[in-house]
């Protein structure tokens, strides 16, 4: 007999129940009191330094400012220190290469909060396609009220730099969770929670619905509808001349979708098993299967690959180009069409490698693939991406066409650089691609980075899995066990932890000196700064889905254990110890760390813990947590509420056990993990009589904690200060 959600498993007493309540008085009360402590704590000279100095960073305006390109200009959203919550801007390629271009503000968020009296945080602008000629004039501006998920889409009018007005017409969409689209200049394609439309059990939209300029949300057609308890809908229109499609998604898990095609007015499914990814561009259809797929006798492994034209499979042609087929070490992680080739990134050892494909050449290997050329543009223990700058960019004015394509390096010491690139074929008719590319922006030092070194090395976790770790260290690093180590990890979702250059870390942690062990003669203390290590564990995507498949639901403990060999690892070789060890992590990563505070506290002498899941009971009835239950298991089915229970922190608290320091912190706003967990835990912790535990949440700021560099700077701050001073120099 199956067992379902129906056979609820019994409910642990829970005592905190009442503080699921965001907004009420006394749950917020009990907030305050929390950070008021907390504040005391940590809000010393030492932290108002830091702090300033993680917003020197965070402000400076020798950063690059990222482009995106539409039509002939370049696009730029901006925050600084004069612009806390952001400039959306634009500049012309002459400009932009230019030391200190001349900027085009389109929207200064600022002063839209000042004016309207709501604290605007900018989600991004959806353009509409011009007409052939035309500029590129009207976009859907996304702004959250308070920095969560849930947007209002409002048109914008770039040319006259103002929204385009409700009463004449203007799109502007109530603010919910969602996903919005132009089908044409006075068509918009909507999913959205607001105005009454269902919602799945995971707080998003249920269905999608045709929106004519003027019309209301509330009376719109109904276009697209999925079941309530699937995770959600989503609706697209692919407006790309010559290959004008709308497309449909029903979300069914995180990992599992059924992709649909409008034609002559009926919805035609895709016909891929539902964990396979499908993406169409032009007249291609591309094809990711999470697991090992089986067709017409020929099996895929998962992480592959594929290709077929996109009216042929939809015809029931079965044959698939193998465009990239993983290994051992090697797995996919990104792509990106220019004109005319396909970019692939990929990680091998997690240390970028990119890759040129040619649809018009095949390869002289098997299985009908496009000719390979490896793009000479990445450095060990580095991230280098590449992506298209515009596609259908046939002769633009800045000189550029559709096979230009961007470049952006970093490395754990090695400032972000961003390139610029030409693809082209090899004159000579052989296989292959020629590009070039050229520096155009780099950014500033933040640290003394040449000083410290970056190092792989691979732990050995319970089961013999060998799991990589980065170590970034001061030169010469004594391995006499007393260095402040700070390690992060995520494990979750197939997302990849790869090197990236942070000023934040560097000032914050890396170049942060005490004294903590007499030298080599027994009299003058050594001065200190601290390791910084990221461990890539199973459940990421480091190693592409199957690493990640690795520590799903009842195998979660496989992430914690290769976390847990890590930190072994780096005590092991001498390079910390116990009390020198602290782990940091969020959201997924606050689990984490959640876990490695309640399953192994014999190996960390502090846990800073934030925007975390911490109860695995409840999380599906809480904020957006029912769309994890592909990732963690359902807990309301007893069977799979056994294996849960083994890594719900919240529950596996225990009286008598030697904790270490615990930083918990988390947001009000935030709609995606929700605040409530991190205060349960807290509250728990701090009943049992548990010592230095201590808890912060920010009341405002969304899952990222911060809507503004000021308030990252100080969530950072609190996070980087607490575990020096639990890690160096001892918690009052």
């Amino acid at each position: 007999m199956t067992t379902t959600a129906a056979d609820s498993a019994p409910e642990p007493v829970d005592e905190n129940v009442w503080l699921e309540e965001i907004y009420g008085e006394e749950q917020l009360a009990w907030v305050k009191e929390q950070n008021s402590r907390t504040e005391d704590l940590l809000e010393d000279a030492d932290y108002a330094g830091l702090e300033g100095s993680i917003l020197e960073v965070l402000d400076s305006t020798d950063r690059i400012a990222m482009v995106g390109k539409r039509g002939d200009w370049y696009y730029n959203f901006w925050k600084d220190r004069h612009n806390p919550k952001g400039l959306w801007r634009r500049t012309t390629w002459e400009s932009y290469c230019t030391d200190s271009p001349e900027w085009d503000v389109l929207l200064d968020v600022d002063e839209l909060a000042a004016a309207e009296g709501q604290e605007w945080v900018f989600h991004g602008a959806t353009f509409l396609r011009p007409g052939a000629g035309e500029p590129y004039r009207l976009a859907l501006l996304a702004l959250s009220p308070d920095g969560g998920d849930a947007n209002r889409y409002r048109e914008f009018d770039v040319e006259s730099r103002s929204f385009v007005d409700p009463a004449r017409g203007g799109f502007d969409l109530p603010t919910a969770k969602g996903n919005v689209s132009w089908l044409d200049a006075d068509t918009l394609l909507v999913a959205s929670t607001a105005d009454g439309l269902p919602k799945t059990a995971s707080s998003y939209a249920r269905t999608a619905v045709t929106l004519k300029r003027g019309a209301e949300l509330a009376g719109a057609p109904l276009l697209f509808e999925v079941p309530e308890h699937h995770m959600m809908a989503v609706v697209a229109h692919d407006s790309t001349p010559g290959f004008e499609r709308t497309f449909a998604v029903d979300y069914i898990d995180f990992f599992n979708r059924r992709n649909l095609v409008l034609r002559d007015g009926e919805w035609v499914q895709i016909d891929v098993p539902t964990d396979v990814n499908v993406i169409a561009h032009r007249e291609w259809l591309l094809f990711r299967p999470q697991q090992d797929w089986a067709i017409d006798g020929t099996t895929y492994p998962a992480g592959s690959l594929l290709a077929c034209g996109f009216e042929d499979y939809l015809a029931g042609a079965r044959e698939l180009a193998v465009l990239f087929a993983p290994d051992a070490r090697t797995s996919l992680q990104s792509w990106s069409w220019t004109r005319n080739f396909l970019l692939l990134n990929l990680l091998k050892d997690v240390s970028s490698e990119i890759r040129v494909l040619d649809p018009s050449r095949p390869s002289d290997g098997p299985g009908g693939a496009w000719a390979a050329t490896l793009l000479d543009a990445c450095p060990p223990l580095h991230d280098v991406n590449a992506y298209a700058v515009d596609d259908e960019d046939a002769e633009a004015s800045d000189g550029g066409a559709g096979d230009d394509f961007w470049l952006v390096a970093t490395g754990f010491t090695t400032p972000t650089t961003l390139m610029r690139g030409t693809l082209e074929r090899t004159s000579d008719g052989t296989p292959g691609v020629v590009s070039r590319h050229a520096v155009v922006k780099a950014s500033p030092s933040f640290f003394a980075d040449a000083d410290y070194e970056v190092q792989q090395h691979f732990a050995v976790s319970e089961d013999g899995t060998r799991v990589p770790y980065f170590q970034v260290a001061p030169r010469n690093l004594a391995l006499d066990g007393q260095n402040p180590t700070q390690l992060s990890g995520y494990g979750g979702f197939e997302v990849s932890r790869t090197p990236a250059y942070s000023g934040t870390v560097g000032r914050a942690w890396l170049e942060r000196r005490t004294s903590l062990s007499a030298g080599a003669d027994g009299d003058a203390p050594h001065s200190r700064g601290g390791v910084y290590v990221v461990a890539n564990i199973r459940g990421g995507g480091e190693y592409g889905p199957a690493w990640h498949r690795a520590a799903l639901q009842e195998n979660r403990h496989k992430a914690y254990q290769d976390f847990a060999a890590v930190a072994r690892d780096l005590i092991s070789r001498g390079v910390t110890s116990r009390e020198r060890l602290g782990c940091v992590g969020g959201s997924n990563g606050g689990l984490l760390v959640g876990n490695m505070l309640t399953r192994y506290p014999e190996l960390f002498g502090a846990v800073s813990c934030g925007v975390p899941l911490l109860d695995m009971r409840r999380y599906t009835r809480l904020s957006a947590g029912h769309s994890w239950i592909a990732e963690y298991g359902d807990p309301d089915v007893p069977e799979q509420w056994e294996y849960i229970r083994t890594f719900s922190p919240y529950h596996l608290l225990k009286d008598g056990v030697e904790y270490p320091e615990t930083f918990i912190w988390t947001a009000t706003s935030d709609d995606r993990v929700g605040p409530v967990q991190a205060r349960k835990m807290a509250a728990r912790m701090l009943a049992m009589g548990i010592p230095n535990v201590w808890f912060h949440e920010a009341l405002e700021g969304g899952h990222a904690g911060a809507s503004d560099n000021r308030q990252a700077a100080a969530l950072q701050a609190r996070s980087q200060h607490f575990l020096w001073k639990a890690l160096a120099g001892g918690l009052a």
